[in-house]
């Protein structure tokens, strides 16, 4: 009886010593620490950014006219038919968490002595927020990322997001400038393991496209020439022979659920089965048939797989890779086109095996094609060293090399006479410009070679065929997604009317 006693009054007492320190406060996991540190959170945001451009790059590419269904697959009426509402296409929510997650970055980087983080997260903040306006136009962004401080964040107008994103640039190009990553922490950038002049010349390239954006819009003409001005008085330059990649080698992993996640959609899964939406995407007959026209077979072949698809020797295509064997499918076929006989998305983007890849975030050879636009556009009134036609004729070398074809090759065009491929030869030169960057786009950037195609209505592509006859109508945005309807519901209201098919963005004038 005594040893009872003496068990319940040693319960007693540890329980009383023990109020003071929460003992059941089942609230609390102690395997959660209080803060994380911004080198690890920069690293997932990188990884998550990936993934969360999928999806959007793959609508761009459906819309731009790139890519399309083949019939072996549900069929999509959302897509080809754009009958799509504000419960579609939601690429809101995530961006804006991935947001948020670089925001945290940015906020605390002094504090854990990681400085060395905020110039890169300033700069993929702006990028975020890029694409984030030209999918939905103007959204919440000097209000946002405040957490319970702002629950109900006010939209700003789209023209002034793009104006405080060549800003906020110029932010991060300081900041990464004056913090050399720690090398202890270089593993934690998923992009260029801590080269912050790599970084620096990433953001003169996203300052590029977002200035080109905008060339068409009356009234910016002297804004944009003192941008592009202020970028080479600046003189870090651009990435002029690589690809911006996040994630890649050492980092994707042939584990599911850790693949790059272009491979774990349309390519394999982790043990090298090939997954069922291998079946889906397609290259455009307009795409093909307008590549052999010109005598582009050999990218091509790096942007398609012949019929049949990818072979039993990895990024070989199954059947023999002649011009004759690359088959696109009507954009917004719904009958006629099974998977095996048009061409699927190639080697320049699947490979068997290949889990490991960068996902690709910006090429080399869209950044010389915005270079050749405002060289073409403003000659001498940009102090660009290079001409217009060089800047071209090297974007067309960098869409080979990224493509995984010989470079060199490129050079066959010049003097070939070919319409939008020989620059001197073009009838008309920001027509072969436009062209040629949607052509680079292809595969990597879905989305912008969408946004660049709203910009300038080119290449003249056919309607989609699941829209009758009649209908012109084709999407130049997307609604604001009905969890924003939800949330911030006054804000949302004060945009106005929606039109999907004709309330344009600021930079797409026509």
């Amino acid at each position: 009886m005594k040893f009872k006693k003496y068990i319940i009054l040693g319960l007693v007492a540890f329980m009383g010593t023990s109020c003071s320190e929460s003992f059941l406060d089942i609230n609390t996991n102690p395997n959660t620490l209080p803060t994380a540190l911004p080198s690890f959170v920069f690293s997932n945001s990188l990884n998550t950014t990936a993934a969360n451009m999928v999806s959007p790059n793959e609508t761009g590419s459906y819309w731009s006219g790139q890519w399309t269904q083949s019939n072996g697959y549900i069929i999509s009426t959302t897509t080809f038919a754009y009958n799509f509402t504000n419960g579609d296409f939601n690429y809101w929510d995530g961006y804006y968490d991935n947001l948020n997650d670089y925001q945290f970055v940015i906020n605390n980087a002094d504090t854990q002595n990681q400085k060395f983080l905020k110039g890169p997260a300033k700069i993929m903040k702006a990028l975020l927020f890029q694409q984030l306006v030209d999918m939905y136009g103007s959204l919440p962004y000097s209000d946002a990322l405040k957490g319970v401080a702002s629950l109900a964040p006010k939209f700003d107008d789209q023209k002034a997001v793009y104006d405080n994103l060549i800003t906020l640039l110029d932010e991060g190009i300081a900041d990464a400038k004056a913090n050399a990553f720690a090398s202890a922490f270089t593993g934690s950038d998923l992009v260029f393991k801590g080269n912050t002049t790599k970084w620096v010349k990433f953001a003169n390239g996203l300052k590029m496209r977002i200035l080109m954006r905008q060339a068409r819009v009356s009234g910016k003409d002297t804004y944009i020439k003192a941008e592009i001005n202020k970028i080479v008085t600046e003189g870090s330059g651009f990435l002029t022979s690589e690809e911006v990649g996040a994630g890649g080698v050492g980092f994707f992993l042939a584990t599911a659920g850790k693949l790059n996640p272009v491979y774990d959609r349309w390519g394999y899964d982790a043990n090298g089965a090939k997954r069922a939406l291998n079946n889906y995407p397609r290259l455009t007959q307009y795409l093909v048939n307008s590549m052999k026209a010109s005598g582009d077979t050999v990218r091509l072949k790096r942007i398609g797989y012949a019929i049949g698809g990818e072979g039993s020797t990895a990024g070989v295509s199954a059947k023999a890779e002649v011009a004759a064997n690359y088959v696109g499918a009507p954009f917004g076929t719904s009958s006629g086109f099974l998977p095996a006989s048009c061409s699927a998305i190639g080697p320049s983007l699947l490979v068997k095996g290949e889990f490991n890849r960068p996902y690709i975030l910006m090429t080399a050879a869209e950044v010389m094609l915005h270079l050749a636009e405002a060289k073409e556009r403003y000659g001498s009134g940009v102090n660009l060293t290079g001409t217009a036609q060089e800047y071209f004729e090297e974007g067309l070398k960098q869409s080979y090399r990224a493509l995984g074809a010989n470079a060199g090759l490129s050079a066959s065009f010049k003097g070939s006479g070919v319409d939008n491929y020989d620059y001197l030869a073009s009838k008309n030169k920001l027509t072969a410009i436009a062209i040629q960057k949607w052509l680079a786009l292809c595969n990597f950037n879905g989305l912008d070679a969408w946004s660049e195609y709203r910009k300038t209505g080119l290449p003249v592509t056919p309607q989609s065929i699941q829209v009758p006859e009649s209908g012109e109508k084709r999407p130049v945005r997307f609604y604001y997604p009905n969890t924003e309807s939800g949330s911030n519901a006054e804000n949302v209201k004060a945009q106005g009317t929606i039109d999907v098919f004709a309330t344009r963005l600021f930079w797409d004038v026509d």
